[in-house]
């Protein structure tokens, strides 16, 4: 394998990289590898004496590197709204974004559900009066919220609303969240959030006994 070969390869790598990073639906995603695949194209770009492209790329990097540390600092306000399951933004919300929340949650049940002695509990998460997602789920006897839809529109895919979930619904009186649905795409929120496997139920005390 001779040096060449390796250059040309860095730089595929990093052209690479930065074409998939925009099929991220996360901006934070979208930003973070938009700026590992900047950084690679720009060593490429150096090793060959291409200055105006390592420029280029070094200023990509930079731009996200200040976008992501602005989006940090930046403190989000949601608000948690308690609706109906009838409501028709509730629906309208769901509808719209269907085809995510079922890439999301694959097989995941939206409907009222009857046979568990609970209440049903509906929210819409706002931020700065937008739509930023939606909590699903049954409130049993003994304060615990048994989610059946915890989403998150793309953008915010940050962890902060569940953050703000964990906080907002303690004071609502909840004192344990569980969740037994699909969690092959949930797994990194789930775990930074700290909930607790048990017998394939995810569960988070909110309120110590």
């Amino acid at each position: 394998m001779d040096a060449h070969f390796i250059i040309e390869a860095v730089g595929y790598i990093g052209s690479a990289i930065v074409l998939v990073s925009f099929l991220m639906t996360s901006v934070v995603r979208l930003r973070v590898v938009n700026t590992v695949g900047s950084l690679i194209f720009m060593v490429y770009a150096l090793i060959i004496h291409s200055y105006p492209t390592a420029v280029m790329n070094l200023c990509l990097a930079l731009i996200n590197i200040r976008f992501l540390w602005k989006m940090r600092h930046t403190g989000r306000e949601y608000e948690l709204v308690r609706v109906e399951r009838s409501d028709s933004f509730l629906q309208y919300l769901l509808e719209t974004n269907r085809e995510d929340i079922e890439v999301c949650f694959p097989g995941v049940e939206t409907e009222t559900r009857h046979d568990d002695g609970g209440e049903d509990a509906c929210y819409i998460i706002t931020c700065r009066q937008a739509p930023a997602g939606i909590v699903l789920g049954r409130v049993m006897t003994d304060g615990t919220l048994d989610m059946q839809l915890d989403y998150s529109l793309p953008e915010y895919r940050d962890f902060s609303i569940g953050e703000f979930l964990s906080i907002r619904l303690r004071k609502e009186g909840v004192r344990k969240l569980t969740y037994a649905g699909p969690d092959a795409n949930h797994m990194a929120y789930l775990k930074k959030l700290e909930f607790k496997s048990r017998d394939g139920i995810y569960e988070k005390e909110l309120i110590q006994k």
